[in-house]
């Protein structure tokens, strides 16, 4: 397929794609209010039903635990949906409807995990883990709709490689903030939030005793400073190869920025003592920050190309 055609997207995979998008966001939102809100055991020890019930009772628990069972059991149907359209639509750039696959299977992940945490106890570490595959499930039904997207705008951008070195930095910027991802999750978990009473020192200390929740706070804010540096790092070398790849550069922009929001909504989460606002907002920002690096890793793949477009560009040079 050449680059310099168009590939419209279908009213009704447009429609889809962007609600699966939103809704997969509103089902991370929707956990964090859950964990947030110390709503995880609304429902009791049941699942998928509410306390053994259709309906959950009528106490704010129960409400927005069941409420995030609806959503993201919507969500899974959309991610169904979207990967049937999509497979379909799709086959000649199969890039699609393989993110797509992976989105389901890390949906049905997503599902399973939260089951199992209510119905039998799970150690914080595990528990952590949860939101982490959220966001992965996130990516992989955002990607696709970029693609789409790009490929009805007539380009991708990856037909200009960039260099080694810098999709490698790319690489080490995702998993590093996964990892910054999975210690937020971990301080929640614990409970760890305000170990450090005070931002950005730690109970009037630059360096505290690395002990209990306070060094589990410590770590993450640490981790999380750590990030700032990685992405600004990101954003220099990014903006060497500016003039060819202007998409990866943007994208390193806006993750820099989304950072720099993340560690101040983290001080905000502080200084506020855990008010639900400040809360919400931090696991909003964060969802956006990963959706931002994951764009900036798609973008710093090889240009898609089929097997049939391979073997023409092959046979000249057969020839």
């Amino acid at each position: 397929m050449q680059q310099d055609q168009t590939t419209p997207i279908g009213g009704g995979l447009r429609i889809v794609s962007i609600s699966t998008v939103v809704v997969m966001f509103l089902v991370l939102i929707m956990g964090a209010l859950v964990t947030n809100s110390g709503s995880a055991e609304g429902c009791g020890a049941s699942w998928p039903l509410c306390d053994g019930k259709l309906l959950p009772a009528a106490n704010i628990h129960s409400i927005i635990e069941y409420s995030h069972r609806a959503i993201s059991g919507i969500a899974g149907i959309l991610v169904v949906v979207m990967t049937v359209m999509v497979a379909r639509a799709y086959r000649f750039r199969r890039e699609i409807p393989w993110l797509m696959y992976g989105a389901v299977f890390f949906i049905v992940l997503q599902s399973l995990l939260g089951a199992a945490a209510v119905l039998w106890p799970q150690p914080d570490l595990v528990l952590a883990i949860h939101f982490g595959v959220s966001l992965t499930a996130f990516a992989a039904v955002l990607l696709p709709t970029v693609i789409m997207f790009q490929l009805e705008r007539g380009t991708t951008h990856r037909e200009k490689p960039i260099s080694p070195g810098l999709r490698r930095l790319i690489w080490f910027s995702v998993i590093y903030v996964y990892a910054i991802v999975y210690s937020g999750a971990y301080v929640r978990h614990t409970n760890s939030h305000l170990a450090c009473l005070d931002w950005p020192l730690c109970n009037g200390a630059i360096i505290p005793e690395l002990s209990g929740a306070v060094g589990i706070q410590f770590a993450h804010r640490l981790a999380a400073a750590l990030g700032l540096v990685v992405l600004a790092w990101l954003f220099c070398a990014a903006r060497k190869e500016r003039n060819e790849r202007p998409d990866v550069y943007r994208g390193s922009i806006w993750s820099l920025a989304l950072m720099g929001a993340q560690v101040l909504s983290g001080a905000y989460v502080v200084l506020s003592h855990l008010t639900l606002t400040s809360m919400m907002v931090h696991s909003a920002v964060v969802t956006l920050l990963f959706g931002a690096l994951s764009y900036v890793l798609l973008q710093a793949m090889p240009e898609y190309r089929s097997e049939a477009r391979a073997k023409a560009v092959q046979a000249p040079a057969r020839a």
